[in-house]
């Protein structure tokens, strides 16, 4: 990776938009978003672990994500849900996502424990660009503002799918 940035592109609910280059080709960061094996290597804040990843990567098809980690209160496991809004391959990637139960029913706020102001469902683009020295990443993600919890979070898995990047491309 070369540089990063985290910006607030406040709307209703926040918006979140993450910047960074990785020195890998394009079409390996997009086989980290698109394929399974990948997307659990990396995915998720640190400590934690992707048990599961079902992806129908097209537009229509839906992801299921179970994403577990231990807190101070125990063990965690939280599910997340969504559809493929737009695939457009190697550069574009649009899904929705919902907190969910693990047969993948979004749920509401109160139904996840979080509070009552969360938004129901949110979407995240990734758009990947080739450039000199190798691929840039800007990660929005509508309903997530920049000082929340998903925010650092979200900064954490990128620097973990930096690493991923770094051992996938040696071998």
């Amino acid at each position: 990776m070369t540089d990063s940035d985290t910006t607030d592109r406040s709307g209703a609910g926040g918006q979140l938009v993450l910047e960074r280059t990785f020195d890998a080709p394009i079409q390996l960061v997009w086989a980290m978003w698109t394929e399974p094996r990948h997307f659990r290597a990396w995915y998720g804040p640190a400590g934690a672990t992707i048990p599961v990843a079902s992806m129908d990567v097209r537009v229509g098809g839906s992801r299921l994500v179970g994403m577990e980690m231990q807190t101070p209160d125990g063990p965690m496991r939280m599910w997340f849900a969504g559809e493929y809004v737009a695939v457009e391959a190697p550069h574009r990637l649009v899904y929705t996502e919902s907190m969910a139960d693990e047969q993948g029913n979004a749920l509401t706020p109160d139904q996840a424990g979080m509070p009552a102001d969360q938004p129901v469902g949110t979407t995240v683009t990734v758009e990947l660009t080739e450039v000199d020295d190798g691929t840039r990443l800007v990660l929005t993600h509508v309903g997530v503002p920049s000082d929340s919890p998903g925010a650092t979070g979200w900064n954490m898995a990128l620097d973990e799918l930096t690493r991923h990047l770094a051992e996938a491309d040696r071998n």
